[in-house]
């Protein structure tokens, strides 16, 4: 199911950035949002079912993401919440990292670490109030690609090792 969810994660990704590069609204981006949300939601509620509380708890972390992303462009809330919950999961993606690294999976340590300073920036920009200008949409768009993107079809296609 993790496939299914970065695919999503992946397309999301990439569609913010290159929003965000472009000037596009936030109430248009909120759209893609909350599909990726929703299909999050969904997968990992199935998990929390089927007793895979890890997956499920990390997997949430996007769905939520994504969930008060599209809400606070929806509604143009103040962003400082989320860059507070943006810290939060930053911080998780460490031991996370650190989990798979243990385990063997080197990969996907590596995309934790590479989840962690993506959201690290959402702290950044929203709470401590520093522009990182074009910085942030082009990771987004890097990092939807090869964090979210490619594993994600590999693992569809059963191709991820």
């Amino acid at each position: 199911m993790l496939g299914l969810c970065l695919i999503y994660v992946g397309i999301v990704l990439i569609n913010n950035g290159v929003c965000r590069l472009s000037g596009v609204d936030g109430r248009a981006t909120a759209v893609m949002n909350l599909f990726t949300a929703f299909v999050s939601l969904t997968v990992n509620v199935i998990s929390i079912v089927r007793g895979d509380y890890y997956a499920a708890a990390t997997g949430l972390l996007f769905g939520f993401t994504y969930l008060f992303s599209a809400l606070n462009n929806i509604y143009k809330l103040d962003l400082r919440p989320y860059g507070w919950f943006s810290l939060f999961v930053a911080v998780n993606t460490i031991p996370c990292a650190l989990i798979d690294l243990a385990g063997g999976d080197w990969k996907m340590a590596v995309i934790w670490i590479l989840w962690g300073v993506l959201w690290f920036t959402g702290f950044v920009e929203c709470v401590l109030k520093k522009g990182l200008g074009k910085f942030v949409p082009y990771l987004a768009i890097c990092e939807g690609i090869v964090t979210a993107w490619i594993p994600g079809f590999l693992m569809l296609r059963g191709m991820w090792p």
